[in-house]
């Protein structure tokens, strides 16, 4: 029960499997979702689940109304108890966040810098930073259609980080070979080619989800006769947790046998970085085709009517990552100009820091020279007081 009120309350564990399925009694332990207010999201929510009329109320609204945020208007009829411990948590979570805000500010300059408010507003947005002490209706609204969003962005940012990481590595690969002579540089390219023919020289890879992908697993990793095959077995057998679907990790977790097929961390080829992102792909291309209600999540009907379309029986084949490149070639000439613009900017620095460092240093030797000659001139004035010098008396005649 406290695992269900986790998947409905954010959309169906915030539309990720980012909610961990280790329960015990009436206790769950949730996953890092990777946000930077998880701790925040996962003690409110903790708290909320202990409040009986919240917990009643949520098995009877349906997920369009708590996305609407109807389900946080009821916020207003729990326990008092509940809502003074909210109440500390965003008192807390305000402090916390002005803290870390601060201390990017100070890392950052302080006031030598301009300061981007909007940036920082932003990260108050799953919370009214306006009332910093009570924890209101409007607060769970935002928290919870925060967290949806974040969590709905995080593939795509995770996506756009790879894109970074393999455009980095192919650059910092151009860069070694402009270091080298002619024959090194040839041997360097050939043992180059040598890898990529490597990498791609492995066994055919399933279709991510299909049967003959799915009958592999139940095969290989269940011990089981492949003319056996039930779909409703292989569900119940991989839905590790119970709980009635296959969350995002349960689903990855089917993925291990076709990836080790073009993965081994052994192998100078193999890169376990893209490993993860051929992963992260055939998640996202079995949600697109299983999960109908996109609530990232696949439930027993949803996968029970899969098996039975064109696409599980004969599906096409599936194009591994070394078939489709990460990046254009535009992509990667602007990608190249950014870094050539910040090694400039960076170059500037150095330059006018060095600027500025003689034009300390000639002041500090002026300074230097000024603080000699007043020296001197205080020593020369402490002579003449020890000396007594006395004006020779003059005799004339009147």
């Amino acid at each position: 029960i406290a695992l269900q009120f986790i998947l409905q309350m954010l959309h169906l564990k915030l539309i990720t499997n980012q909610f961990h399925s280790e329960c015990n009694s009436s206790r769950c332990s949730l996953f890092d979702t990777g946000l930077h207010y998880d701790r925040y999201l996962r003690e409110v929510i903790d708290f909320l689940e202990k409040d009986q009329h919240f917990r009643e109320k949520l098995h009877n609204t349906d997920m369009e109304d708590i996305k609407q945020g109807k389900l946080a208007k009821e916020l207003d009829f729990v326990s008092h108890h509940v809502r003074t411990k909210l109440d500390e948590l965003k008192r807390q979570e305000v402090n916390r966040l002005r803290t870390l805000i601060k201390a990017k500010q100070d890392l950052e300059g302080g006031n030598d810098i301009a300061v981007d408010h909007q940036a920082l507003l932003k990260q108050f947005e799953y919370l009214n930073h306006m009332n910093p002490h009570t924890f209101e209706v409007d607060d769970l609204d935002r928290l919870i259609k925060s967290a949806t969003k974040d969590l709905e962005n995080y593939d795509k940012e995770r996506h756009e980080e790879f894109k970074r990481y393999e455009m980095m590595k192919e650059h910092d690969r151009r860069e070694h070979l402009k270091t080298l002579d002619d024959e090194d540089r040839k041997k360097e390219e050939e043992h180059y080619e040598e890898m990529k023919k490597k990498h791609a020289d492995h066994p055919k890879v399933n279709h991510p989800g299909s049967q003959n992908q799915l009958k592999e697993v139940w095969e290989e990793a269940d011990g089981l006769d492949p003319e056996d095959f039930d779909p409703k077995t292989f569900f119940n057998l991989h839905d590790t947790n119970g709980d009635g679907f296959f969350d995002e990790q349960e689903l990855e977790a089917l993925f291990t046998k076709e990836l080790e097929k073009i993965y081994d961390p052994t192998n100078e080829e193999d890169d376990m970085v893209e490993m993860e992102e051929e992963r992260l792909r055939m998640r996202e291309h079995v949600m697109n085709e299983v999960d109908s209600n996109k609530d990232r999540l696949v439930s027993l009907d949803e996968f029970l009517v899969a098996t039975k379309k064109k696409e599980f029986l004969e599906p096409d084949s599936w194009e591994t990552l070394e078939q489709n490149q990460a990046y254009t070639d535009e992509e990667m000439r602007e990608f190249e100009e950014h870094l050539a613009q910040q090694e400039q900017d960076l170059n500037q620095k150095a330059v006018d820091l060095q600027k500025q460092r003689d034009e300390l240093q000639r002041q500090q030797e002026q300074l230097n020279a000024q603080k000699i000659e007043l020296q001197q001139a205080v020593e020369h004035m402490e002579r003449l007081k020890s000396q007594k010098v006395e004006l020779p008396e003059v005799h004339g005649k009147y």
